[in-house]
């Protein structure tokens, strides 16, 4: 059996450029679906999969991020005074023991492939998992629980994988598909952003990677690649095209993409229709409006 997957990395290091102005002050990471940011649902995700260790690949600007996860004496004493220990739970919830956490700085936006290589020395000779907090996927076992199983018997490196429409495969890393049994995919190549002419599927890579060691190795020789960034998917391909054990996951659960204005409005008229406190009375405005 693989190594035990305990460790994850966030990478959170980005600017939120498309959120602007409100990511001028605020880390995209904090913004809020209904009452939960959007780095709680994938610290929810990691946990009820098992990780032990997170890992935070973040930027100058990003302490609220850092504080986020830390204790609030002040307002855990207000809240046990006040009698109100369902709040006092959420708070609990949203706070990672020391230890369990720890924060790395990417210097330079120099994209995927380099933020996952700035953990390099925390990752040392384990698998690790990648989560990127954009992708919010709902389902009734975590996303990354069900890779960890799958991965937990044929090892190698693992992507998620998902059917995209035609008129988005430029905006995805895509695979070229070999054999596939049940819900895993042989991967013999990877394409990052390719045009439709030269896409080999309608499979796309979606925010959830499980990968081993020799990727730091990759990531290390890679040059410089689409948009002047160095690419994750890049480094996965090498793998793949050395004929290695490397498999995409189509995974069970709806995807959010919250990188976008548009996905992550969706997301959150989603999401709210989902919560019994509060979406009767929202459904009637969302149907008073329309």
């Amino acid at each position: 059996m693989p190594q035990k997957v305990k460790k994850a990395i966030f990478p959170v290091a980005g600017l939120g450029t498309r959120f602007l102005p409100a990511t001028k002050a605020i880390p995209k990471e904090i913004l809020t679906l209904v009452d939960q940011p959007l780095i709680q649902y994938s610290m929810d995700e990691a946990r009820e999969s098992g990780i032990e260790e997170f890992i935070f690949v973040t930027s100058r600007g990003k302490g609220s991020l850092e504080d986020y996860f830390d204790r609030s004496p002040t307002l855990e004493n207000h809240l046990k005074k006040q009698g109100k220990l369902d709040l006092l739970k959420l708070t609990e919830r949203a706070t990672l023991d020391s230890g369990s956490i720890a924060y790395v700085r990417q210097h330079d936006p120099l994209g995927l492939g380099d933020a996952v290589y700035c953990a390099k020395n925390l990752i040392k000779d384990e698998p690790f998992a990648v989560i990127l907090t954009d992708d919010v996927i709902v389902s009734k076992k975590p996303v990354m629980k069900q890779m960890i199983e799958a991965y937990n018997t044929i090892g190698g490196e693992m992507v998620a994988l998902m059917n995209i429409p035609t008129e988005e495969i430029s905006n995805y890393g895509v695979i070229e598909p070999g054999e596939q049994k049940g819900s895993t995919v042989a991967i013999k190549s990877m394409i990052e952003k390719p045009s439709v002419a030269e896409s080999p599927s309608s499979l796309a890579v979606i925010g959830r990677y499980i990968l081993t060691p020799k990727i730091m190795t990759n990531i290390a020789q890679l040059s410089k690649g689409t948009h002047g960034e160095i690419q994750l998917t890049d480094a996965i391909n090498h793998e793949a095209m050395m004929g290695s054990n490397v498999n995409g996951f189509i995974f069970e659960g709806h995807r959010h993409d919250c990188g976008s204005k548009i996905g992550y409005l969706k997301a959150t008229v989603s999401l709210a229709l989902t919560r019994p406190d509060i979406k009767n009375e929202f459904k009637e405005f969302l149907n008073s409006i329309v």
